[in-house]
């Protein structure tokens, strides 16, 4: 039965459905001759008798019966497809992976979210990592998008700014400085910074930032692995920190953390969707990067004054 054809099978459901010659000949637009034929060239090609031939017209028989259902299988799995085909076509569905670098992971399932709820059909896998892992996966294919703050340089890339990302200065409440206005960078020279690890986009701000900044890397001798560690340190008074203001807004809003107001801060930076310039968006792809771009805005983390308790 290699010779089966889609055709073939829609021309068996016609006659099912219709009973007679005449009436499915009528549905199929040809001659009753020609459908005889093409119903005779159906049976040779399943070697079975598939109707009987009755006064009231073509009855299907056992085998006939086990032909049309399979028939209706095949007629609900092509509609499956070519429903399936036009959900992605329209970005409406499909599968869709997108990196997200660990900084973004304060808002980025807010807009995820956001979304799959317009497009509900879609197939969402989410990788957070550091920048350079992010961008590695990017390198290897692994991800269609990413969300990063800083594009890289040695891969093709297609990048749009989707908001601003302010870096600042933290410290505890207790601290020194806190309080004070346009301080000087030259002030912080005795103090105990914490960053993250080689390879974070953070990191790499950081050293810029204290480039021009008289003090020893002996006094700077702690790393940490993530912004949560960074933040339980700088609140129990291990250090400060320049770090994303997106990932502090609920202590800064708490009144656990505070902002430093050091001349030059914040640094801003920005977000970016980005993808791949040497492979082809699929639609659903497309559809997250316009997404992104029009919405992320809305799931930016705010800085809000500490709040004050009142008696």
């Amino acid at each position: 039965m290699q010779t089966l054809t889609l055709r073939q099978i829609e021309t068996l459901q016609a006659v099912g459905t219709a009973g007679s010659l005449v009436a499915a000949a009528a549905q199929l637009n040809m001659t009753p001759a020609a459908l005889t034929a093409r119903i005779k060239a159906l049976e040779e090609t399943v070697g079975l008798p598939l109707f009987d031939r009755t006064p009231a017209g073509l009855r299907p028989n056992m085998a006939g019966d086990i032909a049309l259902e399979a028939a209706r299988k095949i007629e609900n799995a092509i509609r499956e497809f070519r429903e399936k085909m036009e959900v992605v076509r329209t970005g409406k569905g499909g599968r869709l992976s997108v990196g997200v670098v660990s900084t973004a992971k304060y808002f980025a399932p807010r807009l995820i979210s956001a979304f799959t709820q317009e497009f509900p059909g879609v197939d969402f896998r989410l990788t957070i990592g550091n920048r350079d892992a992010t961008m590695e996966a990017l390198r290897r294919f692994e991800v269609d998008v990413a969300l990063t703050g800083r594009p890289p340089n040695d891969i093709p890339t297609q990048r749009y700014p989707i908001g601003a990302h302010p870096y600042v200065l933290v410290a505890p409440p207790s601290h020194r400085l806190a309080g004070g206005i346009s301080l000087s960078k030259s002030l912080l020279a005795g103090e105990t910074f914490l960053f993250r690890e080689e390879g974070s986009g953070s990191r790499s701000l950081f050293d810029y930032f204290i480039g021009d900044i008289a003090v020893q890397r002996a006094q700077i001798g702690i790393e940490l692995g993530s912004n949560e560690t960074i933040k339980q340190a700088v609140m129990a008074g291990l250090g400060i920190a320049l770090i994303s203001a997106h990932t502090i807004a609920a202590e800064i809003a708490d009144g656990r953390l505070v902002t430093l107001d050091v001349t030059g801060l914040p640094i801003i930076r920005h977000w970016y969707v980005l993808h791949r310039t040497d492979r082809d968006l699929s639609p659903t792809a497309l559809a997250f990067r316009n997404f992104a771009q029009e919405r992320c805005a809305h799931f930016l983390p705010r800085l809000h004054p500490p709040r004050v308790e009142t008696p």
